[in-house]
């Protein structure tokens, strides 16, 4: 081979390397944390360059001599952040606040980027969202019209309220959001949301050492 064929294949070696790193590239994981951290867990990894994303909602709390309004976790203990799983996980691991990477055996587990792309439309488009409890089968709708058109749900019709609830199966999560039901309609032939494929047995694995443990729910832990 010519000095210029492999001048050429490391070039494209090292344009495929860096198209490969690129954030757009790169899986969402769940990443467990201490709840009272939450914010600083989430700055330093930014601060660390990674991409990550706390989502919260508004929540209104009386006490007896004033209401006030608070920001909170819409997955209490977790947060999502990219990166590449081949990479070095302890810049990760040992950020404040963090507990472990959610995941099955000595492998951290992805979030579905459906969930995550419908989380942040719920989020951008203004509506009261709220945590629900976790829903995997029901009716499955698509949002066509409104602030949330284009994303899939399922919807739960509790005390003549309208909600669309969208889970993320790996956390058994799920995030409620009240809409106009002239705004969806029904996906046929398939029921609830489409699922994160998990080992039947998940553990939990310390930082320094592996060793077995009782599984954990809802997967266990890379930390």
């Amino acid at each position: 081979m010519s000095s210029a064929e492999c001048g050429g294949n490391s070039g494209l070696a090292v344009m495929q390397r860096a198209t490969w790193s690129r954030p757009d590239n790169l899986s969402w994981y769940a990443i467990r944390i201490q709840s009272r951290l939450g914010s600083v867990a989430s700055a330093t990894l930014r601060g660390k360059g990674y991409e990550e994303f706390l989502p919260l909602y508004r929540s209104r709390r009386r006490w007896s001599d004033r209401v006030k309004e608070l920001e909170l976790p819409l997955f209490p203990g977790y947060l999502f952040c990219r990166f590449d799983v081949s990479d070095r996980l302890m810049p990760i691991l040992t950020t404040p606040g963090v507990i472990g990477i959610v995941g099955a055996g000595k492998t951290p587990v992805p979030v579905d980027d459906e969930e995550i792309g419908a989380i942040r439309a719920i989020l951008r488009s203004g509506l009261a969202a709220q945590p629900w409890p976790f829903l995997q089968v029901g009716a499955k709708v698509y949002i066509e019209r409104g602030p949330l058109a284009g994303v899939e749900g399922i919807i739960a019709n509790t005390d003549k309220v309208y909600r669309l609830v969208v889970s993320v199966n790996l956390l058994q999560r799920s995030v409620a959001v009240e809409v106009d039901r002239e705004w969806a309609r029904p996906i046929l032939g398939r029921m609830g949301p489409r699922a994160v494929t998990m080992p039947a047995r998940t553990r939990l694995l310390p930082c320094q050492r592996l060793g077995k443990h009782p599984p954990t729910k809802p997967g266990g832990l890379l930390r």
